[in-house]
This record gives structure tokens, C-alpha cells and sequence, in this order.
């Protein structure tokens, strides 16, 4: 049966699929505030900075989502655990959200803190991000936005649930809170554009999300893929849109190994 998407709003709706939802938020909020206990971070502009005992083996940057607009920013801290248990610090970034900035200001100042979290941490770099934070994820190793030092410093992106092609969410009711258009929404979307030479690429997408979710993983592993670079697009069973990040929380697991190896 072809696929064809009908309804937008739906297509790109992932809380009303996800069994307990909100009872995994709050565990989430609840992981994160144990983790910054256990572990209280250094400040990263309005983001965090966990910065390990001894010498960091690394720099593993975790970029958040929401759809660009959403910060949440008690959610994520516990996603830390895996890289840092590891000997890895960990950034976790805040950075300014729409409508009061473009998706395309994002990632230019992603890149800036960035290069302030790794102007502290010797050795390589693990990017990677969640949804909207999977797209700058992706982003951020296209171009010159790191520039050229901190991208010979990428040992690898691991792009989570990612939003590779921006132009679907010009069709959902959200985009009057993004503010996208036609042209940045090409100019933005990463299967558009060249990834970094060598680099490997990981997308890491949960087996039980909405089919537009798959869709768009497959889409970016494809795209650059055939672009010559080293490239993987791992389903996760039985994982939804958020339990897909529980991965990282555990310093043994698949996305762990592939995000740090």
C-alpha cells in the first residue's frame, strides 16, 4: 500500500502515541534532578557542562529537542550518565528557541557554545541530539559553522530521531511558531547539504515511532550515505520517541558504544 500522509498535525504528533507519556516526563525530570545532585554540572551559558573527576577521555555534546520551540530544560541532564560514566564530560546546551530566533540562528549559536565547552575539554567530539536536536545535530557537521579545528575534532554524530528534510513541518499548524519558509526549510535541512568528510554517521531511530519519524532517519542514512561518507541507520525495537534517549543513560548500551566508541 503506498504511503501517503493525509494529515500533517498527526503525522508529526508523537505524545498521543506514546503509552504514559506524561509519566515518563516526570521520571525524566525526576532522573535528571538525581543526576545533577550526584553530579553538579558546571554552568554552559544556560545549559550544563559535567565535567568528569580526572582528565575527560572526551567531549560528548547532547542537543535537545522540542520542535525548536520547546525547552524543557529540567528533562535532559541524566542523559549525561552513559558518556560520563564512561570518562567523558558532557554538554547539555541551552540555546534560544522560536519564535524569538530562526531555526537557522540555532545552529549558529549551538556552534558557539560548543566551541566554549570544547575550548574546556581536550580530545575528540560526540555529537548528538534528540528530534529537532537530531536535525542541528546533523547540522552543525555541514558547512563551516564549527569551523575547521572543532570538525577535526568530531569523531562522530549520532543524530536521534532526526528532522533531516524541514519542509513537512511547513504543512503542520506548529510552523506559526517556528516561523519557517520555503527557502530556509531547504536551506536548513541536512539531506540538502554535505556532511564533513569522514565522519561517521549514525541514525538512531525508535522501532515503535510514528512512521514519519522512520521515514526521515532512513531519508538522511540514505542521502549521505550515497554521498561517500561513513553512514548507519539503526532501528531501536520496541522503542517510542522518548524511550529511544534511554540509551544514553546506560554507559554499556548500543547507542552509548556507538555515540563514544
Amino acid at each position: 500500500m503506498p504511503y501517503q500522509v493525509k494529515d500533517w498535525n498527526d503525522a508529526y504528533s508523537n505524545f498521543a502515541y506514546i503509552p504514559d507519556a506524561e509519566q515518563i516526563v516526570v521520571r525524566m525530570q525526576q532522573q535528571a534532578q538525581e543526576f545533577c545532585l550526584q553530579h553538579p554540572p558546571q554552568p554552559l551559558g544556560g545549559g550544563r557542562l559535567f565535567l568528569p573527576d580526572g582528565p575527560a577521555k572526551g567531549l560528548a555534546v547532547f542537543i535537545h529537542g522540542g520542535y525548536w520551540s520547546e525547552p524543557y530544560p529540567d528533562l535532559w541532564s541524566h542523559l549525561a550518565a552513559g558518556p560520563f560514566a564512561q570518562g567523558w564530560a558532557v554538554a547539555i546546551p541551552a540555546y534560544q528557541l522560536a519564535p524569538k530566533v530562526r531555526v537557522a540562528d540555532m545552529a549558529v549559536e549551538l556552534a558557539g557554545i560548543i566551541g566554549q565547552a570544547a575550548s574546556r575539554v581536550d580530545g575528540p567530539l560526540a555529537l548528538t541530539g534528540h528530534s529537532a536536536g537530531g536535525h542541528l545535530a546533523a547540522r552543525l557537521i555541514c558547512g563551516d559553522l564549527l569551523g575547521s579545528e572543532l570538525l577535526a575534532r568530531v569523531q562522530s554524530c549520532v543524530p536521534i530521531s532526526p528532522i533531516a528534510d524541514l519542509r513537512p513541518i511547513l504543512r503542520t499548524e506548529m510552523n506559526s511558531v517556528i516561523g519557517l519558509d520555503e527557502a530556509e526549510a531547504a536551506h536548513e535541512s541536512p539531506i540538502f547539504l554535505t556532511p564533513h568528510p569522514g565522519i561517521p554517521v549514525t541514525c538512531w531511530v525508535g522501532g515503535d515511532e510514528r512512521p514519519e519519524f522512520l521515514r526521515q532517519a532512513r531519508l538522511l542514512a540514505d542521502i549521505w550515505a550515497g554521498l561517500g561518507g561513513p553512514t548507519d541507520c539503526v532501528i531501536d525495537a520496541g522503542r517510542n520517541h522518548m524511550t529511544v534517549l534511554e540509551g544514553l543513560c546506560d554507559p554499556g548500551s548500543p547507542l552509548t558504544r556507538c555515540l563514544i566508541a
